[in-house]
């Protein structure tokens, strides 16, 4: 008798019971498989992210950054999900990392914009090392580009670091992009100067194997100013050959101009007096 009361028990237990272990156990079944499934296309979605910035000539550092940020951020994102499958209550975990992010980001908002164009910088490569660039009222070449900030050499031997959120924002000059630069030499002569004769002597001193022929160099009379008559030669080189060009120019063009008797006339200014006429 005892024993019939057991099995009854016992038969009435589990028929309270296999439902719900019915129910958990799909549960658990499905969120292992999602687990599963979604680990692995997790690890593909980020070999291929890897992939494309190795195809984009994305800097080394970046493509392991963003490719392992990426994937702990979605794997956090899938247990999330696969908790939330089998009855776990994730909506305070996940205010709690909203409010963790929201901190985090600002106390730390001006090394994130650093950190953001640092990336931009990285991926899209507004100018390489070696390149010379002007921004932010600072002109030099490029030594470093870092993760936060750039590191530029001035012409005079200075290192100058450059945050990388306002180097992305601003306006960045590359004078290394472009094979070719054009020379623009100016130069003033004397309103009594034969215009014509100053034309031919910068058109001889263009006469130089660093010189493109093609376009021609032109010289032509730009402007007339105050006290003299601006004469403008303008060549095209190749872009490491543009300073050297710029200063020969500067050094020949005046004993050349000087021996066809063309002055360069000093900065003059008129000043008339009147005298009023007393009473």
């Amino acid at each position: 008798m005892d024993l019939n009361a057991e099995v009854d028990q016992l038969v009435k237990t589990s028929q309270s019971w296999i439902p719900l272990i019915m129910e958990y156990g799909s549960r658990f079944l499905l969120a292992l498989l999602t687990l599963s499934i979604g680990w692995w296309l997790i690890n593909k979605v980020t070999f291929r992210l890897g992939k494309l910035l190795a195809l984009r000539n994305a800097d080394l550092a970046l493509q392991g950054f963003i490719s392992s940020l990426a994937n702990i951020a979605l794997k956090v994102l899938l247990m999330v999900s696969v908790a939330s499958m089998i009855g776990v209550e994730t909506t305070s975990f996940v205010a709690a990392i909203g409010a963790a992010g929201l901190a985090i980001g600002l106390a730390l908002q001006g090394s994130l914009a650093n950190f953001a164009g640092g990336v931009l910088i990285l991926l899209f490569r507004p100018f390489r090392i070696g390149d010379v660039i002007e921004a932010q009222g600072v002109s030099g070449t490029v030594d470093n580009i870092q993760i936060f900030h750039t590191v530029l050499r001035t012409g005079d031997n200075k290192t100058v670091i450059m945050p990388n959120g306002s180097l992305s924002n601003g306006i960045i000059t590359n004078h290394n992009r472009q094979p070719t630069r054009k020379v623009v030499f100016d130069v003033g002569v004397d309103y009594d100067a034969d215009l014509q004769a100053a034309r031919r002597v910068l058109l001889e001193l263009a006469n130089d194997p660093r010189v493109h022929k093609d376009p021609a160099p032109q010289a032509v009379v730009s402007t007339l100013g105050d006290s003299s008559i601006t004469v403008s030669l303008r060549v095209w080189v190749n872009t490491g050959d543009y300073w050297d060009v710029l200063f020969m120019l500067n050094e020949h063009a005046r004993d050349r101009l000087r021996t066809e008797g063309i002055d360069i006339p000093f900065p003059q200014r008129v000043i008339r007096v009147v005298q009023e006429a007393t009473a």
